[in-house]
């Protein structure tokens, strides 16, 4: 185990708009960060260069990507080929659910964490401007933040992990206004579910709507590469 350093963080990182918000306000608050990517089986690794971009950018103290293969199971059409990525809003769930993902993110945060005797996890999850998901609703993140303090070592020993999600009750528009303030480039970050493998975005999926309906809310300009 390292040593302890209560200003250790663990940033869980994608690569996209709001994830690099949230190591900017890790960074802020004096947190040493620590960021994390997963390879999930996602259509594209586009977004985990974005990462690696990102995590130079915001000076996190180091980087590092884990494998999982959630592609294996399917179920999502961002793992999935043959499920296409809806380019309307529909009601329900969508199908760009990936179920558990964030259950496994957030575990493989709370591995690192507890070897490098971090205090606390960082996540973007939202629970305004976000497709629906039940992984980023608040009744989650209380639970995994329980689950934390009888599931390892340092919290069966008094010294409980904190799952800090800074963005879950706000809008898009107010993401980007903060991530604007922290002086984040958002033209690293790819956000589009389907990205090129140069990163430019679809403009018509899910995220890519709710990603330029929050410039155009905060009424800043779009750095985004939107393919033709």
């Amino acid at each position: 185990m390292s040593p302890v350093n209560d200003s250790r963080a663990v940033v869980l990182l994608s690569g996209g708009l709001d994830s690099a918000t949230v190591l900017a306000l890790a960074r802020e608050q004096g947190r040493e960060c620590y960021a994390l990517s997963i390879a999930y089986g996602q259509r594209h690794g586009v977004e985990l260069e974005a990462a690696a971009a990102v995590a130079r950018a915001l000076s996190a103290h180091q980087h590092r990507v884990m494998q999982v293969d959630l592609a294996n199971i399917g179920g999502s059409a961002l793992t999935d080929h043959s499920i296409a990525v809806p380019v309307s809003a529909s009601t329900g769930i969508p199908v760009t659910y990936v179920p558990a993902r964030n259950t496994i993110m957030l575990s493989l945060a709370m591995a690192w964490a507890e070897v490098l005797d971090a205090r606390e996890i960082h996540v973007g999850v939202n629970a305004i401007d976000y497709s629906g998901y039940p992984d980023c609703r608040p009744e989650f993140i209380a639970a995994f933040e329980d689950l934390a303090a009888v599931a390892t070592k340092a919290g069966v020993e008094g010294r409980k992990l904190a799952i800090r999600a800074p963005l879950l009750r706000m809008s898009k528009a107010q993401i980007v206004r903060e991530g604007t303030r922290l002086g984040v480039d958002y033209g690293l970050t790819v956000s589009c579910y389907q990205a090129d493998a140069s990163g430019a975005a679809c403009g018509l999926c899910d995220s890519c709507r709710l990603r330029r309906e929050g410039f155009v809310s905060a009424g800043l300009s779009d750095p985004t590469r939107y393919r033709k």
